[in-house]
């Protein structure tokens, strides 16, 4: 039987002296690393002016944006109010705790800022990212998997995973991969395949879907993804706060994407600067 599978991966990668490496350090360098590639490519193909200085703004906006929101939503959102006895434990960002939905906020308000430093219109700049952003979920997950943290429900599947230590001796479901499989590659493929169609699609538009496919498959993920323990289940004893979270996402990339279609205003917001590329 293959639900004999033991996760037994060492979550360091390596250690130089003092300073200790963990793979979870590398997936968030990974990701930004690939997410500002496809920047670079993406906004060259859709002919909008992003050069050295812009990129490294956009990089540095989008950096403190994810690690700023997701900290402080995981606060908020899964702190159950422990942070409020010791408030000094919101730094202690190595002691993990971070929130996708946070730093999404975090990311889509840091891009204000990067979108005036740079002139490129908000959308564009958000379509950008969303093309980008499934390589970091990508990396982040598998780093969770090699962490043995976020582990899913207890299951009988012929694929489930022994974790161990707090999440007991018996098989489990991988969530780390379905969420990595789901919210990084198969969002990933959608989104690059359709931002190669020239001219590009309206403004917002791959923001729009990013946020419906990305809400819609972490609901589903999370009925086989065990919940925080300190929040357990919600409302009734089926519902958790990555679906209470999620649902939002959904509805408000539902209207992105109206708003798009409805606008149909072109990714080029500097047409003067195109023509001269």
């Amino acid at each position: 039987m293959l639900n004999d599978i033991f996760q037994s991966l060492d979550p360091v990668a390596f250690t130089l002296g003092p300073v200790t490496v963990r793979w979870y350090g590398i997936a968030y360098v990974l990701g930004f690393i690939c997410a500002a590639l496809v920047v670079w490519r993406l906004a060259k193909r859709w002919r909008v002016r992003v050069n050295e200085d812009a990129l490294l703004t956009i990089m540095v906006c989008a950096i403190i944006g994810i690690i700023v929101g997701g900290r402080l939503g995981y606060v908020l959102f899964y702190g159950n109010g422990a942070y409020l006895q010791n408030p000094l434990e919101i730094f202690a960002l190595n002691h993990g705790g971070m929130s996708f939905h946070g730093g999404l906020i975090g990311a889509l308000l840091s891009g204000i800022v990067a979108a005036k430093f740079t002139g490129i219109p908000y959308l564009t700049l958000a379509d950008l990212g969303c093309v980008a952003a499934p390589l970091g979920l990508f990396f982040g997950r598998l780093a969770n998997f090699v962490n043995g943290e976020l582990w899913g429900a207890p299951t009988d599947l012929p694929w489930g995973v022994v974790f161990g230590g707090a999440a007991g001796n018996f098989p489990r479901h991988p969530s780390q991969l379905y969420e990595a499989v789901l919210e990084g590659i198969v969002i990933f493929c959608v989104l690059f395949a359709l931002s190669r169609k020239l001219p590009p699609r309206p403004r917002g538009t791959f923001l729009g879907i990013f946020l419906v496919m990305y809400g819609a498959f972490r609901f589903l993920v999370e009925f086989v993804r065990e919940p925080d323990a300190q929040l357990g289940y919600l409302w009734g004893g089926w519902l958790t706060m990555g679906q209470l979270l999620s649902v939002p996402l959904i509805v408000v990339g539902a209207c992105v994407l109206i708003y798009a279609v409805r606008m149909k205003k072109p990714q080029q917001g500097l047409p003067e600067l195109a023509q001269n590329e």
